[in-house]
Order: structure tokens, then sequence, then C-alpha cells
């Protein structure tokens, strides 16, 4: 798919229309019932770290017979990584985000999905049709199933910071009030910056082009990378996964960063004053989902865990667990009252009308990325 067909179906995809697509097809009744049949065997999951909660795992088991055993990871790189290491084998179903899966084809690391074999209509549509564009659906063949969204948008402490919708910017990041208490990802946090600096119209090339052409990339990316260095001071920690997030606000004196509204959802629920907003330039928004992998060893019962997780009651156990956005069908039923108000609380006024979905990232871009975030983290 063309790189400005992306962009289009990455633009038109947003949480209203996943709700529109749910409420069109119905909620609870839409999925149908999960039938749980006779099988056996074990399965074998890779997947983000703190996503797959026991809760589910038991329940996976309970309702289909199989064993399921977990390896978490925190990174798509590491995933990337482990699987070139074991050439596609070790695992049954991984759970990438969808602007990656094109490396893992490109890798040869997974396989096409067997579309009828997916309970795809347990699914929200617009979330298997936008998923498509922006790299679940590779030269016509579907790697991924879309299990969940979400954004990194701006977390900050409500009795340090007071940041309303609409003014709120990736600038406030580097105000001096908040010199040293600052946390940020090394590679999203340079797009964050590009967002910003786009906004004011201090970027040689419109953001989503760099992601097209190395030329345009490392342009855009020398004006980050000034402004980035220029402000390293304000960083009190970088962060690469949830536990380091949590732990720059809830240890490590930070009351303000760009992190996961994961993260920001999970201080809130220990009771800490943390927030979660999207800010003016838009949330950065990602889609994960399920694939196959090449050597998978328990193929039928990795899509068992599909659709057993495109039922309301494993989709809504996955969302109050990790406070993202599921794709089951009929699971906002299920929602807890505090995921209810984290969402409602994040994505005020037209905020879902701006999220800025990531574009395909191809190896070369991801190279390019991470030689620049290294300059960032060595500044």
């Amino acid at each position: 798919m063309s790189s400005r067909a992306t962009q289009l179906a990455a633009k038109a995809f947003t949480r209203r229309t996943l709700l529109k697509g749910a409420a069109a097809a119905g909620t609870l009744a839409a999925a149908g019932p999960f039938i749980a049949r006779a099988a056996s065997g074990e399965l074998k999951v890779f997947a983000w770290s703190g996503y797959i909660s026991p809760e589910m795992l038991a329940d996976f088991e309970k309702k289909t017979g199989i064993k399921p055993s977990l390896t978490e990871y925190a990174t798509n790189d590491e995933l990337l990584n482990q699987l070139r290491a074991s050439g596609g084998a070790g695992f049954d179903i991984i759970m990438p985000t969808v602007d990656r899966v094109p490396n893992y084809v490109e890798y040869e690391l997974v396989q096409p999905l067997d579309e009828s074999k997916v309970k795809f209509d347990g699914c929200i549509d617009s979330a298997v049709k936008g998923s498509a564009g922006m790299g679940g659906v590779v030269a016509g063949k579907r790697y991924l199933a879309p299990s969940d969204w979400g954004t990194e948008a701006i977390a900050y402490d409500g009795s340090a910071a007071n940041l309303k919708y609409g003014e709120a910017s990736y600038g406030d990041l580097w105000k001096p009030e908040y010199k040293g208490r600052v946390t940020v990802r090394g590679h999203s946090s340079l797009i964050g910056i590009a967002l910003w600096l786009e906004s004011q119209g201090k970027l040689p090339h419109p953001v989503r082009e760099q992601f097209t052409e190395e030329k345009k990339a490392r342009a855009n990316f020398d004006a980050i990378i000034k402004v980035a260095s220029e402000n390293k001071a304000s960083v009190g920690q970088f962060w690469s996964n949830e536990n380091e997030a949590q732990g720059a606000f809830r240890t490590n004196g930070c009351v303000i960063g760009q992190t996961w509204d994961s993260s920001a959802a999970s201080l809130g629920k220990e009771k800490l004053p943390v927030k979660f907003l999207a800010p003016k330039e838009g949330a950065l928004a990602w889609m994960e989902g399920f694939c196959v992998t090449k050597g998978a060893k328990n193929l039928a019962q990795a899509y068992e865990w599909i659709n057993w997780y495109y039922t309301p009651e494993a989709g809504a156990m996955y969302s109050n667990h990790t406070s993202i956005n599921t794709t089951s069908k009929g699971a906002e039923a299920h929602l807890s009252d505090f995921n209810k108000a984290f969402f409602a609380a994040a994505y005020p006024g037209d905020a879902l009308d701006k999220l800025w979905w990531w574009p395909i990232q191809e190896a070369w871009y991801v190279s390019i990325r991470n030689e620049y975030q290294d300059r960032f983290l060595a500044a």
C-alpha cells in the first residue's frame, strides 16, 4: 500500500470509528457466545510485559482446555531480535505493534493468518479494516489480528502541574520549571518534539514525510536532535518499559513526562495524583495485535487464543487489567468505573479526532531512528 494510502487509513481510524463499528454490529450479541471446544495441548505466548494477566491465562485454559505459558518482552526491538535469533521459532503467538509487522514479514518470522479460522466477527470492524493500511496486511496477505490500541501522551502529577486540554503541548515537557523532573522514552520523545516543532513551522519537512524518505528523515532528525540535546538536562529519567515509566513518578521524582496511557493508569490505580492528557498536537496512537510465528508448533491452539480473545469478557479482562482499549466487541459493557473515567479524562473534546497514528516504520527508518535516539541518550 502506498504511503499516501497508509496516511489516509491512519487518519481515518479513531476510537470513535471503533465505537461506531461496535454500535453498528451490536454489543454483547454481536460476537456471539464463546463456545469452548474440546481441546488440549499447550500454547506459547510471547507478549508485552504486564499485558496478559494470570486471570486471563486461567480463563483461557478453563474455556479451551489448552495450557498457556507466557513469556514477556519490554520493547518491539526486543521481540524482533529474539525472533530473529531463533528464526521465528520458540513461540506460537506474538503481539507486535501493527506498524512493525512488515519488519517481521521481511525477515520471514511470521506466517499469513488463515482468515477462515479467525472469528473476526468478534473484533470491531473498523479495527480489522483500519489495521490493513497500517501494516497488518502485507502484499495482500493478513498477518495481524488486531487486539488493542492505545496512546502515548502527557502524564503529569496534578499536584505539581496544571495542564488543560487544548493548551497542553509536547513542548510543556521542556519548560524550565520541570528541569530534572521529566521522564521520556528516547525514540518516541523525538517524535513528540517533532510534532511540537511542526506546529510552530520549525521542521524542514512534515513529520509523516520523514517515514517515507531517508533524506527527509535525516533533515528532520537533525533539527529534532538539536532541540532534544539542548533540553537533555530536563530529563530526570529515561524509560523503555512500563516499570521504568511508573518508577519515574513513583520513586524517582518526576512530575511530568511522555508515557503510555497504561503507565499513567497504573499509577492512578495506586491513588497517586498522576493524570494523563492528550496534547494539542495529538496523542501518539498505536495498535497491537496477534501474529502467528513462522515456527509455531501449536497452530490450532494459536487460533483458539485469538478467538477466545475476541469475546466481550476476555477483551474486558484485558482492558481492566491494562487500561488499554481492546478491539473485542461488547467489552465496553464490562469495563470498570475507573477505566471509563480514565478514558474520558484522557481524551476530552476533539482529542480522539486528533490521534496521531504511527506510520509503518520500515527497517531503514528504524535504523535511523535508533541512531538519533542513541545520540540523544548520549548527549
